[in-house]
């Protein structure tokens, strides 16, 4: 059995040099990409937990039809678009439509969301206390770190009664916009994949279903909860702009959004994974 590579923040723009294989090669007749390129295994980006295993099983599916496609783990969800930028890998799926917005506006990325697959939602979630209501005064809680989910971890401090935000602030909130705060809660921004590492020295945050059962918590135990089917909020399969017809890519595509792999996810993760195709 081949094995993942997990890169985290150090990669930089070094070149991959090893990573995960389904064994077999296939040939491209034609397409966009030179017969070279094409007979190279597919190499696809993305983050660790139930989001790699889902596409590994994609992946054997792809080798049993002669496809060939190494996946990357990223501990991160910078380094991956930098990957993708510099060409080590061909695609990566981490990332929503927000979130790739927010990067290509940032870093000037020339990116193309080339499908969707599902949805993950993310929640509040406590070691410490079992609802809402029991949330101390001056307790210190936790949210993501970069713009986009911080504002949708925000939003759902906002939903649970905890804070009042900004009119206006929506998507784009940040920790400035907090105008109510009645039980005079300590923010700390944090990685959004570090989010579980720090529960247990928060009574309460935010955290993406897919990192929490990766840490082995229950998701059934989240106070509250977002994005159920939202498809704003849909994990998608993103290219570079002048590599987005790769055929090997669109075949992989192709095998991924198959009634096979929808039925894998709903059996192992239930209503936590919502496909959208």
């Amino acid at each position: 059995m081949s094995r993942d590579i997990n890169i985290g923040p150090g990669y930089g723009r070094r070149r991959l040099l090893s990573v995960v294989t389904a064994s077999l090669l296939f040939a491209v007749g034609h397409g966009t990409i030179s017969s070279a390129v094409a007979a190279e295994p597919l190499k696809v980006g993305t983050s660790s937990g139930p989001i790699a295993d889902i596409i590994q099983f994609a992946a054997a599916r792809a080798k049993e039809q002669g496809l060939d496609v190494k996946i990357v783990e990223f501990s991160d969800w910078v380094t991956p678009n930098e990957a993708l930028q510099s060409g080590d890998i061909d695609a990566n799926l981490f990332q929503h439509i927000p979130f790739l917005n927010d990067a290509i506006q940032a870093r000037g990325y020339s990116f193309t969301p080339v499908a969707p697959t599902y949805v993950i939602p993310v929640g509040l979630y406590s070691k410490k206390i079992t609802k809402i209501a029991d949330v101390h005064e001056r307790a210190t809680v936790a949210v993501a770190s970069d713009p986009v989910n911080e504002a949708r971890g925000l939003l759902l401090f906002e939903k649970a009664g905890l804070i009042k935000l900004r009119e206006g602030a929506g998507e784009k909130a940040n920790i400035r916009d907090i105008e109510g705060n009645p039980k005079k809660l300590k923010f700390l921004e944090v990685e959004a994949p570090q989010l579980p590492r720090v529960l247990d020295d928060v009574e309460l945050a935010q955290v993406s279903i897919s990192y929490l059962i990766a840490s082995g918590s229950n998701p059934e135990s989240l106070l509250i909860a977002d994005g159920f089917g939202d498809p704003r909020y849909a994990l998608q399969f993103v290219a570079r702009t002048d590599r987005k017809d790769d055929p090997r890519l669109l075949r992989f595509v192709s095998i991924y959004r198959s009634q096979e792999v929808k039925d894998y996810i709903n059996k192992k993760y239930g209503r936590f994974f919502v496909p959208v195709w």
